[in-house]
């Protein structure tokens, strides 16, 4: 758990233009100017369909964010896995998505863009539908770097 949230924080400091130093703390720096918006999509799959939800996942949404990439409203994105039988099943997630979108207003473009990449949006939507019915829990969360010394 905690290699996945030092990578989660990784991925935010390299989104945001933050940098560490040697021995990983935040080098010194003015604060990000940035207006980059991150957001992060957390899915639980049902136990034993990990893999096929992903395939789906891959044919359905990876080629959009990819397009969407091209386009210029999303900046990067990482999709992570964390399926351990180690954690409570409260905690457990199966794949957790960080974007960094262009700006606020980039991040409302994906079903626009989705057409674009699927023109057959009836085919589309009955693969997607698979991919949410071995969707136990999905959650959507923007992320909002805070500067530990309070400047905004």
């Amino acid at each position: 758990m905690r290699t996945i949230l030092r990578s989660i924080l990784a991925t935010v400091l390299v989104i945001s233009g933050l940098q560490l130093d040697g021995i990983g703390r935040l080098a010194a720096q003015s604060p990000a100017t940035t207006s980059t918006y991150l957001v992060e999509w957390v899915y639980k799959v049902k136990w034993g369909h990990q893999d096929e939800f992903f395939e789906i996942f891959k044919k359905t949404q990876v080629p959009v964010l990819d397009r969407e990439k091209q386009l210029g409203y999303v900046v990067d994105y990482t999709i992570y896995s964390g399926t351990s039988h180690r954690t409570g099943e409260d905690v457990r997630y199966d794949y957790r998505v960080v974007i960094a979108y262009k700006d606020q207003a980039s991040s409302t473009h994906g079903s626009e863009v989705e057409k674009q990449v699927f023109p057959d949006q009836a085919a589309f939507k009955r693969e997607d539908l698979k991919r949410w019915d071995l969707t136990l829990a999905h959650w959507d969360a923007p992320i909002r770097v805070l500067d530990p010394h309070g400047r905004q």
